[in-house]
């Protein structure tokens, strides 16, 4: 928001402020500025009447000017702009004088001939080409009639008004205006904000006569309108043009101009149509689905049911709240104009200005109107209007206002105050703050009864009037302690911990983190997983590419893999710890999750650098290396096979803990990549849950171990993760470790059989352990593997 300091004059007494000051201390409350600016940074500027103007003697494009600047002074001036001539007022820059582009002007010989200063075009005043007039472009500016000889001229443009640019917070919508910014600056300096002065003259002729106002839709709840007659189009006065420019609008003529005005004075956009060409009667209402309008930038828009529209019984013509129709469009010809100054629906502004337009009128609205603006600022436009355009204003106000005008009303004790904000205020600092923002209050047995004037939409409750409070009171008032917290087991600094434990132990394993987009399109919200749940749905998406909450982390991490193949980057090891979203009956489910993928080389080793190659073992041995350390191995069951459909049917499994299905792996689908990726994706609930026990060192065992070499030879069907766990569960506490050292499959031992060899090795840590033991514990597990998994030991 670009405050123009003069405007803000007129709405409170900024006495002898130092504008750098002001924007300190608006930064001190949460007010962040750009930049301090003047709209042209010249000096020594006047205006000047040419008296007379004769060719240059000795060239056939510069003019010889006289020049009246003032008190009796009459400089001769050189000008090369063809539209100088005898009779004007113009810009000149007298000696001495300094312009925007660093030039300083001094006398100067030109073609024989001494220049006493410069006539002056806008451009080098530093305005902007779309500022300028059609008239002054190419050229010098020619001033009005009633411009003062020897006045400052940029003092007469209003070109010397000081600007400062505030960047505005997204819930304060009602900084957006002048009035807005008088009072959160008045609050500062303990300055009442005062309106200007208007007196409406009305015309005895009756506007219900001549219009009429239907509405037929909930999403309209303020719309006010008046008739404007007998219009003088024009330019707009010099103070209008500069306010205007300094907030980034071109000025057009002063009946648009007054509009634009309004909009950035009251925070309340108004729209004119041309009273002949609209007719006696406006319908408010939404659009049929498929309607087309041409808007006033002469484009053909089609419109759906959600998009409000001003119409009349015929034909749609205007888009509500974002853009007027070109079929009632003011222009120099237009003599009456309906002004319209409505409340619309801010969710249906926002989803029709994304598709239609964004502009200054549809922001505002998109934030939210103070209801009790759009009378006042009615009223206001009606008398600018009758003052620079010579409009006669037919009586009364033609329209619908249901708008909710009640102030919010918060009861809050001056105890809780003090908790929330830390600090130990007394009642009269509280109530020097409420009388500061112009919020009228009771104070009554400790509590403050407060009403929150209709304009301030951001304050709704208690937590919103403490932040007020402690906002004008000075942040840097509030000394800085430290905070003291108990953190308790399973609140979220535990979680938190566990997770970075965890990216830790991943990133051990040679894996890479990436972050993706937690939007997806429709076309994989289903994809990766067989779990039965209700998608989540944006409401205003960016695009259709992010249109969902994704269920599943997998297809961000496909699409990274992509990426990167499609650069010829064929070794990718990354994971990525994110959020799955979906609905269960009414509520809306986070729930963490793990996503690995590989593909490629996972390392190297030896002198060689041979590297191994990611397959589902390399994944499920990261897997079970994770379970390890967070202490579910025991709990920890992988089954072969999953009902994921994206995966390949010979080459998954699922992934259970304490018979709870947690998540999936596998490769690919070669339907979906001929590449040889592998994915895996868990439920992180049930990790977050557990207690991570601190890593014992044990010293290496003095005493010797005995190991066992044995060979079964099992049907093809029988697990290994079976027999290694029946091995385990009879080898007991003795039993230190199991290695597979050779699978065999061939027609020595039958068709539908498989041999493996197991080194099994024992050591007891409190003594020698003697072979006598060994082999008993051997024997039992012959035994028991031979009764449950039907399998014979292997002579040799």
């Amino acid at each position: 928001m670009r405050v123009n300091m003069s405007w803000l004059k007129e709405f409170i007494n900024l006495k002898d402020t130092n504008y750098q000051e002001l924007a300190n201390k608006m930064l001190l409350i949460g007010n962040e500025y750009d930049d301090i600016t003047k709209i042209s940074d010249s000096s020594n500027l006047v205006v000047g009447y040419v008296t007379e103007r004769t060719n240059h003697p000795y060239s056939d494009h510069l003019n010889l000017c006289q020049v009246d600047i003032g008190d009796g002074e009459v400089k001769e001036i050189i000008c090369g702009a063809a539209n100088v001539d005898k009779g004007q007022k113009v810009i000149v820059a007298k000696m001495g004088a300094t312009l925007p582009n660093g030039v300083k002007i001094g006398k100067a010989k030109i073609r024989g001939v001494e220049s006493n200063g410069m006539i002056c075009s806008l451009e080098e005043l530093g305005i902007e080409l779309k500022y300028i007039p059609e008239r002054s472009r190419g050229g010098i500016h020619v001033l009005e009639d009633d411009a003062p000889i020897g006045m400052d001229a940029l003092e007469y443009l209003h070109y010397n008004d000081m600007v400062i640019n505030f960047d505005i917070t997204a819930n304060r919508s009602d900084l957006l205006s002048m009035l807005g910014m008088a009072y959160e600056i008045g609050a500062i300096l303990k300055e009442k904000v005062k309106l200007p002065t208007m007196v409406l003259k009305e015309e005895n002729e009756e506007a219900k006569d001549n219009l009429a106002v239907e509405i037929k839709t909930d999403y309209a709840p303020v719309y006010l309108t008046r008739i404007i007659k007998d219009l003088v189009i024009k330019e707009s006065p010099n103070f209008i043009k500069a306010r205007l420019m300094s907030a980034g609008i071109r000025s057009i003529n002063n009946v648009v101009d007054i509009s634009n005005y309004i909009m950035l004075e009251y925070g309340q956009p108004l729209h004119f149509f041309d009273y002949d060409k609209l007719g006696s009667k406006i319908v408010v209402r939404m659009a049929n689905e498929g309607e087309a309008i041409k808007t006033l930038d002469n484009k053909e828009r089609t419109l759906t049911k959600d998009d409000i529209v001003i119409a009349t019984p015929k034909e749609a013509v205007g888009i509500a709240g974002v853009m007027g129709g070109h079929n009632t469009e003011v222009t120099n010809d237009t003599n009456s104009i309906v002004i319209e100054s409505a409340v619309f629906d801010p969710s249906h502004i926002q989803a029709t200005s994304k598709k239609i337009l964004r502009s200054e009128a549809s922001m505002r609205f998109a934030k939210g109107i103070d209801p009790n603006r759009a009378e006042l600022a009615l009223n206001r436009a009606a008398y600018l209007l009758q003052k620079y355009a010579s409009g006669k204003v037919l009586k009364g106000i033609i329209g619908y206002n249901n708008g909710n005008q009640e102030p919010i009303i918060i009861d809050i004790a001056l105890t809780k105050i003090n908790r929330v904000l830390g600090i130990e205020l007394k009642d009269e600092d509280v109530k020097d703050v409420f009388e500061r923002l112009d919020f009228e209050y009771q104070y009554q047995n400790d509590v403050f009864k407060v009403t929150v004037p209709t304009r301030r939409l951001d304050i709704k409750i208690e937590e919103d009037l403490i932040e007020e409070i402690g906002r004008i009171y000075g942040y840097d008032q509030i000394p800085g302690i430290l905070p003291i917290t108990k953190i308790k087991k399973g609140n979220i600094g535990h979680q938190n911990d566990i997770l970075k434990k965890l990216r830790k132990r991943l990133e051990g394993l040679g894996l890479t983190e990436v972050r993706t987009y937690s939007l997806i399109n429709e076309n994989n919200i289903n994809k990766w997983t067989n779990d039965q749940f209700e998608a989540i749905k944006i409401k205003s998406p960016m695009s259709e590419e992010h249109m969902f909450l994704r269920y599943s982390i997998i297809p961000s991490l496909m699409d990274v893999a992509n990426y990167n193949t499609a650069r010829s980057i064929n070794d990718i090891m990354i994971y990525e710890i994110g959020t799955s979203y979906y609905k269960k009956e009414e509520n809306y489910i986070e729930e963490p999750k793990l996503a690995i993928l590989m593909l490629g080389t996972y390392a190297t080793h030896g002198w060689q650098n041979k590297g191994i190659v990611a397959d589902f073992y390399v994944l499920k041995g990261i897997l079970t290396n994770i379970m390890t350390y967070f202490g579910l191995i025991d709990q920890l069951e992988i089954k072969t096979g999953s009902d994921i459909k994206e995966m390949h049917p010979q080459r998954k499994a699922s992934i259970y803990i304490n018979n709870e299905l947690i998540g999936n792996m596998g490769a690919v689908h070669p339907g979906i990549s001929d590449l040889p990726i592998y994915l895996l994706e868990i439920s992180l609930t049930r990790i977050l849950k557990q207690e991570i026990k601190k890593i014992r060192y044990e010293p290496v065992s003095v005493y010797p171990v005995i190991s066992k070499d044995l060979a079964w030879i099992f049907n093809k069907d029988v697990e290994t993760e079976l027999i290694t766990k029946t091995i385990k569960k009879v080898g007991g506490e003795l039993l230190q470790q199991i290695e597979v050292f050779d699978v065999y499959e061939g027609p020595s031992i039958g068709e539908n059989n498989k041999s493996i060899a197991y080194t099994l090795t024992f050591i007891d840590k409190t003594k020698t352990l003697t072979e006598e033991i060994v082999n008993e514990i051997v024997n039992d597990i012959v035994k028991t593997i031979e009764t449950e998994l039907n399998g014979s030991l292997r002579d040799s």
